[in-house]
């Protein structure tokens, strides 16, 4: 029997990774959701970082919610896969975070996986397309807190696959912009592992369009640049050109840069691009969540973190921004 649980309370006393499916289709079905346990796993945790959901571990009232979940139901146990052969990798791109955005390649992955290896960003309740007893590793790399190595979780890979399971590499946007994709499908080669890639949407095209803004437009944007802001303007490792990003003409899209934004708009202001350049930051893209702050080249970070608009979320800059429908 399915319940309409929007704007309801809901309270989940589970904190362990079997909880984040359900949690994560409460949040989609627009629930307030508080989970209290013990202690929490790092994609709960970074929910609640996040401003999704509550998290506690002292007493509550449950009288005062309209719907109180005691224990999430434990997968059947799953014999263990052949040892004989070996198995293989599919990297599935799982799109901006609606589970209703992955590909049907990606489902059908995700419905014949054995292991799950899934990142922060991931559409968690897409888990629920899987086989009962499916083993999901969390190998979120949550900013400042709880992260997995990217050699470990290539030999996660690898190690499952050797075992002879279909291992399930879910992936936030497309694993092949800025998701490092690349590097485990060198692992498995390297190891003569089978792998398959399935595209995702990414997020550098779905959260503009998702917000209401087109990329390019005819008569105003022939193109478009993306680029991370994971490293700053004039750090050693930067490769960038900021002045002749500024100088480019193109619809400028940066992923993973809302904590050096501000140096990111100063360096392309710096470049040449006006201060008056209109500018916007999706967050949280896709999901009931997502808030959308326009503004200019200037005032963009500073309007994003008067508001609290943190990550994960997609600034745009360029005069697409300005167009109304």
């Amino acid at each position: 029997m399915e319940m309409n649980v929007t704007g309801r309370r809901v309270l989940v006393l589970d904190g362990t990774d079997h909880a984040v499916p359900i949690v994560a289709g409460l949040l989609r079905d627009g629930a307030d959701v508080t989970v209290h346990a013990a202690t929490a796993c790092a994609a709960l945790e970074d929910l609640a970082q996040r401003g999704r959901l509550g998290l506690t571990n002292d007493p509550v009232d449950e009288t005062t919610f309209d719907l109180v979940i005691r224990s999430v139901p434990r997968p059947r146990p799953q014999p263990a896969a052949a040892t004989t052969g070996t198995g293989r990798v599919t990297l599935v791109g799982a799109g901006p975070g609606d589970a209703g955005l992955v590909t049907v390649a990606g489902r059908a992955a995700i419905e014949t996986a054995d292991v799950v290896v899934a990142d922060r960003l991931a559409p968690w309740e897409s888990l629920a397309w899987a086989p009962p007893g499916v083993q999901v590793i969390d190998v979120s790399k949550i900013p400042f807190g709880r992260s997995t190595s990217q050699e470990d979780i290539n030999r996660l890979l690898v190690e499952h696959a050797k075992a002879g399971r279909h291992v399930v590499r879910l992936k936030g946007g497309d694993s092949y912009v800025f998701g490092r994709g690349f590097e485990e499908v060198q692992a498995c080669t390297a190891a003569g592992v089978p792998v398959t890639v399935v595209p995702g949407v990414t997020s550098s095209v779905a959260a503009p369009e998702l917000a209401g803004i087109p990329v390019t437009h005819r008569g105003l944007a022939q193109g478009f640049t993306v680029i991370s802001g994971h490293i700053p303007p004039g750090h050693p490792d930067s490769t960038l050109d900021y002045a002749a990003l500024a100088r480019s003409g193109t619809t400028l899209v940066v992923l993973m840069g809302v904590r050096t934004l501000p140096a990111i708009t100063e360096a392309l202001m710096d470049g040449g691009l006006s201060p008056d350049t209109p500018c916007a930051l999706v967050g949280d893209a896709s999901l009931t969540s997502q808030r959308v702050i326009r503004s200019t080249l200037a005032r963009i970070a500073t309007d994003a973190a008067a508001i609290g608009l943190g990550a994960p979320a997609v600034a745009v800059i360029g005069d697409v921004t300005a167009l109304e429908p």
